[in-house]
């Protein structure tokens, strides 16, 4: 098990293709406020692999209270998922794939558990909050 007891929160770092990192952060601050302890790394299209790797490692670093890192990523077996496997720290590491906006306001909610549960709570959310479902024909109103 790669949990580390302590009082310090978990720290959270979104990793995503263009810009969706930095609006999946703004989203889920808009709902909960600024949260300290939690970088967004964008990935673009033209990205240079070794310095993305040291900037997601870096922001790994700089969030790292002790209570170990969840590195939430938007998309498995993506550029930004390969980059955050090799992403190892001195404290326990945990990566999610398939970010959404529920996974991340769990995952804010949970910081002060270990980081084992924090993510298995943040994954059970992310899947819980994915629907689709049939409007029917009509008219839209307000």
């Amino acid at each position: 098990m790669s949990q580390i007891s302590t009082t310090a929160d978990i720290g959270i770092v979104i990793v995503a293709h263009g810009g969706l990192a930095r609006e999946l952060l703004a989203a889920v601050q808009h709902v909960v406020g600024v949260q300290n302890g939690v970088r967004a790394v964008s990935i673009d299209a033209d990205y240079d692999r070794t310095a993305k790797w040291v900037e997601i490692r870096d922001a790994a670093m700089s969030v790292d209270a002790g209570a170990g890192v969840a590195v939430v990523v938007d998309l498995h077996g993506s550029s930004p998922a390969n980059l955050c496997q090799a992403v190892k720290g001195p404290g326990a590491r945990h990566i999610l794939t398939g970010a959404n906006v529920p996974m991340l306001l769990k995952l804010m909610q949970s910081r002060h558990l270990p980081l084992d549960e924090a993510v298995q709570a943040a994954v059970l959310a992310g899947r819980k909050y994915i629907d689709g479902r049939d409007l029917g024909p009509g008219e839209s109103r307000l």
